[in-house]
């Protein structure tokens, strides 16, 4: 995953970034579409209202994925949007752009969390658990819910990154070297 990143990372894009006249580090990216967080009226009320208050601190630039935005339109909760940067869903360079440059990460995504960790961004994790448990171990990304999502992402941030928890970025050709070695 991480050699992929590095990869992709000449091609990441900054259209949006630019259009939105962002600021590097001035800005939270939101990502939030799970089942457990969006369907359920009074989880997702309690995390647009936590959301709300971070946005009086900190921008927030929210690329709403349509399950997202179909239950806040179901559950007439538009008004917690107000405060946000509201965008439409992006494509994979573009999100990377943003991630790029934002302060920090806000996600329920799996894999955004990971990449927010390659492009030296905390990640504020809105899951019960994660499979990135090694993230969370070292302190980089923090598990919040809806009653802490506030506290959780405004928690102490001069952390020294931690390094090579996912290697040099030479997976792939370590591989292919070991696979022609045994021909």
């Amino acid at each position: 995953m991480y050699d992929l990143y590095l990869m992709l990372q000449k091609s990441f894009k900054y259209d949006i970034y630019n259009k939105l006249n962002l600021k590097e580090n001035d800005y939270i990216l939101l990502t939030l579409h799970r089942d457990f967080n969006v369907d359920n009226k009074e989880k997702l009320e309690k995390i647009l209202a936590e959301l709300n208050k971070i946005s009086k601190e900190k921008k927030i630039v929210f690329p709403i994925h349509p399950r997202t935005r179909k239950r806040i339109n179901e559950f007439n909760l538009e008004k917690y949007l107000e405060n946000l940067i509201v965008i439409e869903p992006i494509d994979f360079l573009n999100l990377m752009g943003l991630v790029k440059m934002a302060w920090k990460v806000i996600t329920d995504s799996g894999g955004l969390q990971k990449e927010a960790y390659f492009a030296k961004k905390r990640a504020v994790v809105l899951m019960p658990d994660t499979n990135w448990r090694e993230l969370i171990e070292e302190n980089w990304n923090v598990l919040a819910n809806e009653n802490d999502l506030y506290e959780k992402t405004f928690e102490e941030n001069n952390m020294n990154y931690p390094e090579s928890m996912n290697g040099d970025g030479n997976a792939g050709k370590k591989i292919i070297d070991i696979l022609l070695n045994q021909l």
